[in-house]
């Protein structure tokens, strides 16, 4: 899954989602006062600009460029509180205690020796900020394996959960179902879900 790997499925056809934001982060950031947010794997933008115009400033990551050539394109209205950034997250960790939120909607985070990956999204968040990390449930009944991709390769929610230092305190950390219908193809019908504060 390197940059040619996204570019390629990006490219596959005009518009590779559906272009509304995820559900969880819907549900979950309503309400909450305006801040700096990282969109972690931002893809085409939906969530970047979704939190753009509900008064955020949002840095949206992701490794494809030509993801990211479309997120800029849709964002003429928010041009000003959005800024893009293609990057390997694998590899290149965000900016230190920089956002009250760190959104990771079904980013695919590989297990690493030493976590060192998850550590630095972890140390992005900002003392007091959120992390809002959200999976696909794949031990759900109609979860079906992709060929050749281990999901336990990928960590997932719970995981995460129980990788955070002491002081950490988990808001949530469930399965629940989908918000909207699975995009086609998809046949995910619950998230799991963790939100996390980190502390002052």
């Amino acid at each position: 899954m390197d940059a040619q790997f996204w570019d390629d499925r990006y490219g596959s056809r005009d518009q590779l989602f559906s272009g509304a934001p995820n559900g969880v982060l819907v549900t979950e950031i309503t309400g909450c006062p305006p801040g700096q947010a990282l969109d972690v794997g931002c893809g085409e933008g939906a969530d970047a600009l979704w939190l753009a115009r509900h008064g955020w400033h949002v840095t949206g990551v992701d490794i494809s460029a030509v993801a990211l050539r479309r997120a800029a394109e849709a964002a003429a209205d928010v041009a000003d509180r959005v800024a893009w950034a293609r990057a390997d997250l694998n590899v290149t960790p965000p900016p230190a205690a920089a956002f009250d939120l760190v959104s990771v909607q079904y980013f695919p985070l590989p297990h690493q020796p030493g976590h060192a990956a998850l550590r630095g999204l972890l140390n992005a968040v900002a003392p007091g900020g959120t992390l809002l990390f959200v999976g696909h449930d794949i031990a759900g009944p109609t979860a079906r394996p992709v060929p050749d991709v281990d999901p336990r390769a990928f960590y997932q929610p719970a995981d995460i959960a129980r990788l955070l230092d002491p002081g950490w305190t988990v808001q949530i950390n469930e399965t629940r179902p989908r918000t909207v219908p699975a995009p086609a193809g998809t046949h995910h019908t619950h998230d799991t879900v963790l939100r996390a504060r980190r502390p002052r």
